[in-house]
């Protein structure tokens, strides 16, 4: 905490101490106040107290040491793809993944002021790159701050009109900056997925298509992958994502994450789990929860 800004601090010392009071309610995140993670909160708990931590580890740890009851985690990103490290720690959490939600990332130009000026603006490498036509031709220069919300934080302390920060308008409220444009970015489409999870799987509603997210590693024989995956197209179950991952040094053991669609109770995804155990060292379903987006186009 002592590494936030000192408005950011002031607004983690107020939040850690209403979750404290109610754990039960309590919502952990990763980042300061006004994170594109806190909006994430705030937009799936409308009654739930935000607990900004520093790191996924500690947003993890909360609920795991019941300071929280949830946590919501950026899984991965339309423009970078999947967040570093959140497929390691997932599984070692021990938590299950009970629900999905997608956060249109919008980012704002944000000053002290609304009058023009600003010659600098500070924001996370990120998203400084994915802002970097309007940056450039409106001739502000770019500084590199390590968090998006921490980056309106800083600007509110050091009081420079000529500084601004790339940010969500969640950060601009709490901060008490000005909006001076919306949408900068430049690509129209930037998105981030995000999980909740918990320390007990839940049963999603059974009117709702489902996903199911899970982890293996396969054999370290020939067409071990192929074969693995073999009984998810003769069943007919839709995988969405398929990505590799090292763990160690050995370069021998490779693992996988998938998302799959459906439920493990259904036939097909019965049996096409039956198969992906048959023909890998292990198998651990991480969750299985609503679709809060379709994924399968039936048109």
């Amino acid at each position: 905490m002592d590494n936030y800004p000192p408005p950011a601090r002031l607004l983690v010392d107020q939040m850690l101490q209403a979750a404290a009071a109610d754990p039960a309610r309590a919502v952990a995140f990763q980042g300061a106040p006004g994170a594109y993670s806190h909006q994430a909160v705030r937009e799936l708990f409308a009654d739930g107290l935000p607990v900004p931590c520093f790191s996924f580890e500690d947003a993890l740890e909360c609920v795991t040491e019941k300071r929280a009851e949830y946590a919501v985690i950026p899984i991965e990103n339309s423009l970078h793809g999947r967040v570093a490290d959140i497929h390691f720690l997932l599984p070692e959490s021990g938590l299950s993944i009970i629900a999905e939600h997608f956060v249109r990332v919008r980012h704002c130009l944000l000053a002290l002021s609304e009058s023009e000026g600003v010659t600098e603006a500070l924001s996370h490498p990120q998203a400084l790159g994915q802002c970097r036509k309007y940056l450039r031709s409106h001739g502000i220069k770019p500084v590199g701050y390590p968090d998006t919300a921490a980056a309106a934080a800083e600007v509110q302390q050091r009081g420079n009109p000529a500084v601004g920060a790339i940010a969500s308008a969640l950060a601009g409220e709490l901060y008490g900056l000005k909006p001076l444009a919306e949408g900068v970015e430049d690509e129209p489409h930037n998105t981030t997925r995000f999980v909740v999870l918990a320390r007990e799987p839940r049963t999603p509603d059974p009117d709702r298509p489902a996903m199911t997210t899970l982890v293996f590693e396969v054999k370290n024989i020939p067409a071990a992958l192929y074969k693995a995956m073999g009984g998810f197209a003769t069943n007919g179950v839709n995988m969405t994502k398929l990505e590799s991952y090292q763990r160690g040094a050995s370069f021998s053991a490779t693992e996988f994450y998938a998302d799959i669609e459906g439920r493990p109770d259904e036939p097909a995804v019965a049996r096409a789990l039956e198969e992906l155990r048959f023909h890998t060292k292990w198998v651990r379903i991480l969750g299985t929860y609503a679709q809060a987006r379709p994924r399968t186009n039936n048109g």
